[in-house]
Formats: C-alpha cells, sequence, structure tokens
C-alpha cells in the first residue's frame, strides 16, 4: 500500500492521468540530485488490459508512450520535494528486478483499481467531509488539469507546458484556454519590462 501511495503522490504533480506511465517508471529513468530539481525521462507506459488483449499475456503489457512514435520519450523535470520522495521511496523499498519503482509486494504491476482505492483513501484522509462528497480532486486525472493550469497561470510559456504535459501546444491552448484569460495586465507589464531593459 505504501508503494501505491508513493506511485498516487507522485503523480499528483501530474503528468499522467492514470497509472500507466507510474506503472513504466524505472530507476534509470530518474536523475535525482541530492538537492535542486531532477529529471525524469519517461520512455514505456504499462497499460492494464485483460489478458486476450495483451501480446504478453499478462495483464500489463508493455508500450510506449501515447501519440508518440514506439521509441520516443519525454523529459519532464521534477521540483526538489518530489526529487525527495522518489529518493525517499527507492532508499524504503527499492525496485522490482528490472528497477520499475512502483509495484506490489510480488513485484507485479499494481492494478488501477488499487490506484483509484488509494486515490480514494488519500481524499479521505487530506479533505473534509464535504470536500469528500464533493467532485473535488475526484479522479488523479484532475490533478493533472490543476497543475497545467497552476503552469500556465504561472507565466511558463505554453510550448513548455505542453512538453512537460505530453499534449501538442494545440491541444493545450484549446483545452486550457480560459486558465490564460483575463491575463492582458500581466501581459502588458511583462512586454512593458522587456521594452525597458
Amino acid at each position: 500500500t505504501n508503494s501505491h501511495n508513493h506511485a498516487t503522490h507522485f503523480w499528483a504533480y501530474p503528468l499522467e492521468p492514470s497509472s500507466e506511465e507510474a506503472s513504466g517508471l524505472r530507476r534509470q529513468n530518474c536523475d535525482l540530485p541530492a538537492e535542486g530539481w531532477g529529471l525524469i525521462t519517461l520512455e514505456k507506459a504499462l497499460p492494464q488490459a485483460n489478458k486476450r488483449w495483451t501480446n504478453s499475456g499478462e495483464t500489463h503489457d508493455e508500450r510506449g508512450l501515447k501519440h508518440r512514435a514506439v521509441d520516443d520519450t519525454r523529459e519532464i523535470p521534477i521540483p526538489p520535494v518530489l526529487v525527495a520522495i522518489l529518493r525517499e521511496h527507492i532508499a524504503t523499498y527499492d525496485t522490482a528486478k528490472d528497477g520499475r519503482l512502483f509495484r506490489t509486494s510480488k513485484g507485479r504491476p499494481f492494478s488501477s483499481s488499487a490506484y483509484s482505492a488509494v486515490w480514494q483513501e488519500a481524499r479521505r484522509l487530506a479533505f473534509t467531509v464535504e470536500q469528500v462528497a464533493s467532485p473535488l480532486a475526484a479522479r488523479p486525472y484532475d490533478l493533472r488539469h490543476a497543475a497545467v493550469s497552476l503552469w500556465l497561470n504561472a507565466g511558463v510559456p505554453p510550448t513548455e507546458v505542453a512538453q512537460r504535459a505530453g499534449h501538442g501546444v494545440d491541444v493545450l491552448l484549446r483545452v486550457y484556454a480560459k486558465c490564460i484569460e483575463g491575463q492582458r495586465a500581466r501581459a502588458n507589464g511583462q512586454i512593458t519590462k522587456a521594452l525597458e531593459d
């Protein structure tokens, strides 16, 4: 369960709405310095399906990243707090034989139902009774929206946000258009400062 908790906390940052990329994350994909920002290089996902529909006959089949070429990767800078969580997780639980960070006690990929159960438990621990009954952060996917919205409102360029989130810029701007509306005064100030420099 603790391994599941860390996986949920990790994707609360969040970079992929499901557990697929967390399931496929390996130690060799993580640059986790003792101080400062780290880097995750995503290269594989472990989507869950019925055994009849996978090439391996297992419930999880290793695949490339969604909407990308087979050997494509995606680099995601991660803040110091997340670096610390991952370092602690590895020190406490080690990794599977193939380097995977998150797995069951038997070394298997965790199921989406277990991921969801841990998420609901985390909501109950963190939220008031009223918040638990509300749609607030009902799914891990909701944190993805919150994170992308935060990055855009913080002034991170849409091209960088799209790269970190695994979107195309056109999709990002269409889905999150409301996040970047109403910032004319801020934009004017940034342009003024650039002209004065």
